[in-house]
């Protein structure tokens, strides 16, 4: 029987969606992230050695992104998405196989290796796809379920984490991770990848990279939307981290603030699932959306109550969903051959925005209530809300 013109694309899409929500949900189905600081400590390191490790792991994603952003346009996009798990594979295997501070470090550089080869990559892949398919306007709600299912993944494995470390150790989740990430590149196999790059063949990451800056150089659009992904992601990705800090501080048991940062995290996910529909938001739509969500972070965090609580989680819900809509502008600008090279450079210039939030937070928590450092860091929000709406109307202007 001959599919109709129809059908195709519909079925084409759907073996797109279904292979990138499943590498989603497995790429962040890792037993070991509530426990691997524990296994750290148990072995004998130092809090000094494990910062260190942490900082290792930092310093790999920020050295690799724009290079694997730029080798990603330069061949296979789908090659790299089943190499980084495979990398972060190996990282776990040593950490149990032979825990050590060299051990350590040598995982969190295949994490942080490996991690950087899917980002950028991995939207790239996405958005050409779906233009291939003629099915592009589908990409914010495809991208926002895709985070959703990444949301998944980490509660799920969080939730799994404690019994199958009763039963096992650090073996049984060491091994639990290993094969998630097997899982995730056999997985990365079945992406479809149609792309031509007809002007680009045979060029270097290097010259991929060179002329993919020179775009955000030479076109003001695209610029203003690489730098809007940064000015969304960052600051509440990085609060995300003091999250439990705040939630104690309001006085709850111990054993109720695990249940409220799922409240939170359930904000979030609402927010990945409104992408779709929320799309069409304008420069003026999106700026509302942040300073709504600003709004709702200050009153929230300001409140120190349950309540306040929620208003944090809506707060997140609005960044979420402004942070899916950014990295939607930003696709919708650039050119294809040099997409995952863009893409990463939003990303780099998001980790260090956030790495910048990290020391602004512990400059000010040193005086300041969490609930205060909160509030002063939806400011960043409020001012991206103003640049928007400038534009807007300078764009409006005859």
């Amino acid at each position: 029987m001959t599919l109709s013109p129809a059908r195709v694309p519909a079925t084409g899409v759907r073996r797109l969606t279904t292979t990138l929500y499943g590498y989603a949900f497995l790429d962040d189905f890792v037993l070991l992230y509530p426990v691997y600081a524990l296994l750290f400590a148990d072995t004998g390191m130092s809090l000094w050695q494990i910062s260190s490790l942490f900082a290792l792991w930092s310093i790999t994603s920020v050295a690799l992104e724009v290079p694997s952003g730029a080798w990603a346009d330069a061949v296979s996009r789908r090659r790299l998405l089943w190499i980084g798990p495979l990398l972060t594979a190996a990282g776990f295997a040593l950490w149990v196989a032979v825990p050590s501070y060299g051990a350590f470090a040598a995982g969190f550089v295949l994490w942080g290796a490996g991690g950087a080869l899917g980002s950028g990559a991995l939207e790239a892949l996405v958005y050409d796809e779906l233009d291939h398919l003629g099915a592009a306007d589908r990409y914010a709600r495809v991208m926002g379920r895709a985070r959703a299912a990444r949301l998944a993944g980490t509660v799920v494995s969080l939730g799994l984490a404690g019994p199958v470390f009763a039963q096992g150790g650090y073996a049984a989740v060491g091994a639990a991770s290993f094969l998630a990430c097997v899982l995730t590149a056999l997985t990365a196999t079945r992406f479809p990848e149609h792309r031509v790059r007809p002007d680009t063949a045979g060029d270097s990451w290097a010259t991929t990279l060179r002329t993919g800056l020179a775009q955000v150089r030479g076109d003001r659009a695209v610029r203003g939307a690489l730098l809007l992904v940064p000015a969304v992601a960052a600051v509440w990705g990085a609060l995300d981290e003091y999250t439990p800090l705040l939630v104690r501080d309001i006085g709850v048991a111990e054993a109720t603030v695990p249940y409220l940062i799922m409240l939170i995290w359930a904000g979030v996910t609402v927010g990945s699932l409104l992408a779709g529909p929320a799309e069409r938001l304008g420069p003026a739509g999106l700026a509302t959306l942040l300073a709504g969500a600003a709004l709702a972070l200050a009153v929230g965090a300001a409140s120190r109550s349950l309540a306040g609580i929620a208003l944090v989680s809506l707060a997140f819900a609005g960044f979420q969903l402004a942070e899916v809509l950014a990295d939607v502008r930003l696709q919708h600008r650039i050119d294809e051959s040099r997409r995952a090279t863009l893409t990463s450079v939003a990303s780099l210039g998001t980790e260090l925005a956030t790495v910048a939030t990290f020391g602004m937070y512990a400059l000010l928590g040193t005086d300041l209530a969490h609930s205060t450092v909160f509030a002063v860091l939806a400011i960043p929000y409020a001012v991206t809300a103003l640049a928007l709406a400038r534009a807007r109307a300078a764009t409006a202007r005859p």
